[in-house]
């Protein structure tokens, strides 16, 4: 990355020697200012939008309870900017607080490092609050870090580093990457011997197909069978498809087995026929974080072959979901993409990338998958394809023709239709939607996407959903993903079988919206962090990569069957976060068997220990300790439990009582 040269006023810039810290050639300068404004703040890792230089983060003037600054950095927390000074800077002064373009409750809490040691904290700073006063002593400091964290949760949290300037008396500042990781594979490769990886329960309406593929891991080939398998249904042998209608209600308890020349696995499947579906949270993948409108009908048979390939559907990966951009775009004369968005009798068209939708599905679901599709209750999609607006009936029906499992109903384009709602507003599209998909006879995951408007998690249920967004997009960021996952802890309660938080997709492997990919800008300890954390969020585990260039450690990440085991626990309950402290935080879910998945969470910027006790727990006795990533028994403690968690990182635990 480039370094740039400062000119500072009434000052020469020099180059003299080398930086140890850098390498390489450092800049001195004659003592003077140097504003924050003037490094290269692109480096700034942030929870949403772009860092702006002199600006608010929306590109607003920097004001702050009412006091204008030309100067400074716009930001969104959870923010994070790294600044070598190599001992060349004495003193760091600025005005911090939320910018007032914030008209709702944004609060925020800024931090300085000064080679990994606290040296400043304001304490939380809320919308309309006067500026707090930065004027911190760096003298001899080699490595700042410039931290803004959420307060309740990070909407809202436009935070400015007003007015920021260094006195500067030798090597001038310079922003840096964050600390770079090895990608370590913690889980050991799984076993040659039959392993049955399938959730414990699922649900059916009566009269919907069944279409249920039992997810086994071992050396192939595996034979499949199943004991107690109600009439009306049937297994593939070879493939573990279980398929067919079941018309009364009611529980059946199946036995499924696995078996290759190694051995024989075997493991009980509650089949639930009743009203509920997606009885634990759906496992899949989406086309958006990928490629968004770069998506076509090869790039969704290509996810599906390789998420067979890949051994992905072994692991209890099932759902192939195409986000925005396969209906027809508004207003268009791209011939691919424009046309007639509807035929005749008002049925959905799609754009000449998705030549046969049926065919499509058809092909998804021959390789023992689901498939599901999006769309707004509004005239257009987020991306200004056509959208469900007065056709929300015919819509259900075309997609229960071409033979869609899961819908995704993102609210953009009803904005027009609503830009004020009221509460009853923001429910009645979803309901309605709810109402279209009941008179169908297929059972169809109705994820609504409205980024927690009218906190959603609080009637998501009441409205038929299955799983609602409870935040806005995530992206690729420690600050994005930290940002959100870590605010869902008030959400526990509304979480349970049928019903699921969801705080966006899974951001690791090859990301980039397309058509260009990149690798993930999290570190290898913040994608632990983060499938750790959606595991005992009990969220919906959408991928975002290319599964056709997926490498080792993000199958290892997505393919550790006791990991996945927490998030498709029976119980359906989600983590609350137990205790909170100087970045140290612990999270804790039961599980149906009366363990607990525990993970102990380090959000600061250097190793920390971290404690849980058996008294905050609920818990009395001696406790087994198992490592879930490792797949190892840790030993038996007493009371407590510690470990030495990495920057960013995670250890995720299961407490069974010891024997």
């Amino acid at each position: 990355m480039r370094v740039r040269r400062f000119l500072m006023s009434l000052s020469v810039l020099l180059l003299v020697g080398c930086s140890a810290a850098a390498g390489g050639l450092g800049n001195v300068v004659a003592p003077g200012k140097v504003w924050l404004s003037d490094l290269d703040i692109s480096k700034t890792q942030q929870g949403w939008g772009e860092p702006r230089k002199n600006l608010s983060v929306d590109g607003n003037p920097l004001q702050i309870a009412g006091k204008k600054f030309e100067r400074g950095l716009g930001t969104h927390a959870d923010s994070l900017l790294y600044i070598e000074l190599n001992g060349g800077s004495t003193r760091f002064n600025a005005q911090v607080g939320v910018d007032d373009e914030v008209n709702r409750a944004g609060s925020v809490e800024f931090r300085i490092l000064a080679d990994g040691k606290p040296l400043f904290k304001s304490g939380m700073i809320k919308s309309g609050d006067a500026a707090k006063t930065v004027d911190v002593d760096v003298t001899g400091v080699t490595l700042l870090i410039l931290a803004v964290d959420s307060g309740d949760d990070m909407n809202y949290d436009h935070a400015d580093w007003a007015d920021a300037f260094f006195t500067v008396s030798g090597a001038a500042p310079k922003t840096v990457d964050a600390p770079k990781e090895e990608a370590v594979i913690l889980t050991p490769k799984p076993s040659p011997k039959p392993r049955i990886n399938s959730a414990r329960v699922f649900g059916v309406r009566p009269g919907s197909p069944v279409l249920y593929t039992i997810a086994a891991s071992g050396q192939r080939p595996l034979w499949f069978s199943a004991e107690n398998l109600p009439e009306g249904l049937t297994l593939n042998r070879e493939t573990g498809q279980i398929t067919g209608k079941l018309a009364k209600r009611g529980e059946h308890k199946i036995t499924m087995v696995a078996t290759n020349d190694l051995g024989e696995a075997r493991k009980e499947l509650r089949l639930v026929v009743g009203d509920t579906i997606a009885l634990t949270p759906p496992m899949g993948w989406n086309s958006w974080n990928c490629w968004a409108c770069a998506v076509d009908d090869k790039k969704i048979r290509d996810a599906a072959d390789a998420m067979v390939k890949s051994g992905l559907i072994n692991h209890g990966w099932q759902y192939i979901n195409i986000d925005d951009c396969w209906m027809v775009r508004l207003n268009s004369d791209d011939p691919v993409v424009g046309g007639p968005r509807r035929d005749e009798a008002g049925r959905l068209l799609t754009n000449k990338r998705f030549p046969d939708m049926k065919g499509l599905t058809d092909y998804v679901h021959g390789q023992g998958l689901k498939i599901g599709t999006y769309i707004s209750p509004g005239p257009w999609t987020c991306a200004g394809y056509e959208g469900s607006w007065q056709h929300e009936q015919l819509d259900a029906r075309r997609f229960a023709e071409w033979g869609f499992d899961y819908l995704k109903y993102d609210w953009c384009g009803y904005g027009s239709i609503v830009s004020r709602p009221t509460l009853e507003q923001m429910k009645e599209p979803y309901l309605f939607m709810r109402l279209c998909l009941d008179r169908i006879d297929r059972d169809i995951v109705y994820s609504l996407c409205q980024y927690g408007m009218g906190d959603v998690w609080k009637w998501g249920a009441e409205v038929g959903g299955n799983c609602w967004r409870t935040t806005g997009d995530i992206t690729d960021s420690w600050g994005s993903m930290a940002g959100i996952g870590f605010a869902q802890a008030d959400h526990a309660p509304y979480a349970s079988p049928g019903h699921w938080n969801d705080p966006d997709m899974l951001v690791v492997g090859l990301v980039g919206w397309g058509p260009t990919l990149r690798e993930s800008r999290l570190t290898p300890n913040e994608q632990y962090t983060h499938i750790s954390l959606w595991c005992l969020l009990a969220s919906p585990l959408l991928i975002g990569c290319d599964l056709t260039r997926i490498d080792d450690f993000t199958m290892n990440l997505l393919t550790n069957d006791e990991v996945l085991e927490v998030n498709q626990d029976p119980l359906g309950k989600q983590a609350v976060r137990i205790t909170q402290d100087n970045g140290r935080e612990v999270w804790a879910k039961k599980m149906e068997d009366g363990s607990l998945a525990v993970g102990l969470f380090n959000r600061d910027e250097i190793a920390q220990t971290v404690t849980t006790q058996w008294s905050d727990l609920g818990l009395g006795g001696k406790m087994r300790v198992r490592d879930l990533w490792r797949q190892q028994d840790v030993g038996s403690f007493n009371g407590t439990f510690s470990a030495e968690v990495p920057r960013h990182g995670v250890v995720l635990v299961r407490l069974f009582p010891a024997e």
